[in-house]
């Protein structure tokens, strides 16, 4: 069943969930493998700014955001975990330091969402209900670390990417909101995937928003919010906003043109994006989702 004709759907009827996940340019997957952990206090940071710059556009467009944020970051920079918390943006967690969870025993992955959240409480005041893993790194091999953040109060996770890629992906995980954990409220908000036919499309921001038209967005949010009458889960980062970023010369060319191709036009096309859809807070997004009638359970999982 189809709604209205794109030129006619009201794009503010649905709110929809717009997240930063907040990491700085030398921590991403990308360079994982080129730029050794050990070596990261000793390199200039560059989210201060870059953080600025979204805090800024975001005030323009009048909406509210999650930053789901590194413990590294928080730890050394706690005002502005403190800003983004005072200029009404909720603070969540990303991990310590962007390892991915499929990397940790169970005990490993519980001691670091405890650290990252206990840093993040203390530099924003505020409590830390929200989660993503690093890279969207929770899948079919790691589902116990739903049951970890069960045990831990989170309310919602959004720490899936129901598609097939070469870094991440979980292919068989529903879509839309779901309960990963039987007899818990804990809930999973997979990031936006559209359809083509029978084929799943990455289409919640990051690399795929810089890279692609602008259209093939604006087609994905209308199909999600319109035809399936469901909120979209859109995320980037502050780095993605920073053309000026300095270039890492021995990473592979593939790493190399994921990560800097149109950092140039990334703030243009955000504030675009910002002001023609309806955008809010993950856990505001979260309690609304609860409420949905059709929430898959664990043992219902489908495509």
């Amino acid at each position: 069943m189809h709604g209205p004709a794109p030129d006619t759907f009201d794009n503010s009827r649905i709110v929809n969930g717009l997240s930063v996940d907040v990491e700085d340019w030398f921590q991403v997957g990308a360079f994982e493998n080129t730029i050794a952990r050990d070596d990261w206090d000793g390199i200039a940071t560059r989210v201060e700014d870059n953080v600025a710059r979204i805090l800024d556009l975001f005030a323009r467009a009048e909406v509210k955001a999650t930053f789901f944020t590194l413990g590294w970051i928080a730890e050394r920079h706690p005002a502005l975990i403190r800003r983004i918390a005072e200029a009404g943006h909720e603070i969540a967690s990303h991990g310590y330091d962007h390892a991915r969870v499929f990397t940790f025993s169970r005990d490993e992955f519980a001691a670091d969402i405890a650290k990252a959240r206990a840093i993040l409480e203390d530099a924003s005041g505020s409590k830390v209900s929200g989660y993503r893993a690093p890279s969207f790194s929770i899948d079919a091999r790691n589902s116990w670390a739903f049951e970890v953040l069960a045990e831990h109060g989170y309310a919602y996770s959004s720490s899936v990417a129901p598609v097939t890629h070469d870094h991440y992906g979980w292919r068989e995980a529903p879509r839309f909101a779901f309960r990963p954990v039987a007899g818990s409220p804990l809930l999973e908000i997979p990031v936006t995937t559209a359809m083509l036919g029978q084929r799943r499309l990455a289409a919640g921001g990051g690399g795929f928003f810089r890279v692609l038209p602008y259209a093939f967005t604006r087609w994905a949010i209308l199909q999600v919010n319109r035809d399936e009458g469901r909120p979209a889960i859109f995320y980037f980062h502050p780095w993605e906003v920073d053309p000026g970023q300095p270039r890492v010369e021995g990473a592979p060319l593939r790493s190399k043109l994921r990560h800097y191709t149109n950092l140039d036009r990334m703030a243009d096309k955000l504030a675009r994006l910002t002001g023609e859809f309806a955008w809010g807070r993950m856990d505001d997004l979260a309690r609304r989702e609860a409420l949905h009638a059709q929430l898959y359970e664990t043992q219902g999982m489908a495509a």
